[in-house]
């Protein structure tokens, strides 16, 4: 049935939305959400009592959503961002500076630092939006850079190259917690949290608009869309919630550097590798990504640790290659077009 009921040419009427359909729609999507997400929390049940799976699962949730978040201007809005390093650093650094200077709760930190990170996305996306394409992905990554040279020479205030360590003080107030299963929890929630928005931004008006934008930049301005806005909008969303998965890297590790903040293989391209290989643009595709590239990550660093040290790095830069190439709409694509072809048999529409 079709959202919106067409009257007679002849009648002048204005068409109708059908909030019947609109509303079972909507309906559906939370559905998958509520369904996928529970299938996300089975690993968590299944491997609670096993510290080195509740480790990776716990990175698989936190970059799950950092993946989701920058599939938001990435995906949604087809924006190649390879500075989202500098809005995770601005989570993690301002997360640590005011809890040890101000010894402030981590769980008062996070929005405040949520909305810096927004501000300065839109601040440094204003310019860089004028790019596109590789241009756009070029000046984006020159920020990255810009910003790590400032974190190591800045030492008063990020401790340069020798980093920040935060004190051990166990309690929920602190976001520092005994056990590995609750740190998996609090990045389950993140990651739920993300994949939600991201549904209700996709559905919404300027979930549409950044398709268009996406689509065909010259025709979403011809119809009346300010692209600007709807980039630098899309931009803060995105940058918001990756400060806020800044903030829970920062007390999960309790120590964060330069090189780990920012370093391109750590964090500008591990989120758009993750999001290509899940189905960029799709909502499940980065958490799909992130399942499956984070723990085979942990198995390579460990296989090839002391034989061929490097070589997890470039088999991953393989695998974004060749998903680029082949794989244009990741595995979400594959698994979509495998339901098609099963309906088809079928004989269903």
């Amino acid at each position: 049935m079709s959202n919106i009921d067409q009257s007679s040419p002849s009648s002048g009427a204005t068409p109708r939305v059908n909030i019947d359909a609109v509303v079972e729609s909507a309906g559906k999507a939370w559905l998958k959400y509520l369904g996928g997400m529970a299938l996300a929390l089975l690993p968590l049940l299944l491997l609670s009592q096993d510290p080195h799976w509740l480790n990776i699962i716990a990175f698989t949730y936190l970059m799950g959503g950092l993946a989701a978040a920058w599939n938001i201007i990435g995906g949604f809005g087809g924006q190649f961002s390879l500075g989202h390093g500098v809005f995770f650093a601005i989570g993690a650094y301002g997360t640590a500076i005011l809890v040890m200077r101000y010894e402030l709760s981590p769980w008062l930190v996070m929005l405040p630092v949520a909305v810096l990170a927004a501000l300065v996305a839109m601040l440094i996306s204003w310019p860089t939006f004028r790019l596109r394409g590789p241009f756009f992905a070029i000046a984006t990554l020159a920020f990255n850079e810009v910003a790590f040279v400032l974190a190591n020479h800045m030492e008063s205030l990020t401790g340069g190259p020798r980093g920040l360590m935060l004190p051990y003080k166990a309690g929920f107030a602190q976001m520092i917690f005994k056990d590995r299963w609750q740190y998996a929890v609090l990045m389950f929630v993140f990651v739920a949290l993300v994949i939600g928005i991201c549904v209700a931004l996709r559905r919404s008006r300027l979930g549409y608009y950044l398709l268009a934008v996406r689509e065909d930049e010259d025709a979403a301005r011809a119809a009346g869309i300010n692209v600007l806005s709807v980039k630098l909008r899309g931009m803060a969303i995105s940058a918001a919630l990756t400060a806020m998965g800044g903030t829970l890297f920062t007390m999960y590790l309790r120590f964060i550097d330069p090189p780990t903040l920012f370093t391109l293989q750590e964090v500008g391209v591990k989120f758009a590798l993750l999001t290509l290989i899940g189905g960029i643009g799709t909502i499940a595709g980065p958490i799909l990504g992130a399942v499956l590239i984070i723990p085979f990550e942990n198995w390579l660093r460990g296989a090839f640790a002391e034989s061929l040290p490097g070589m997890s790095l470039a088999i991953l830069g393989g695998l974004m290659v060749l998903a680029a190439l082949f794989m244009k709409r990741g595995v979400m694509g594959l698994i979509q077009d495998a339901l098609s072809a099963i309906r088809s048999k079928r004989g269903q529409p």
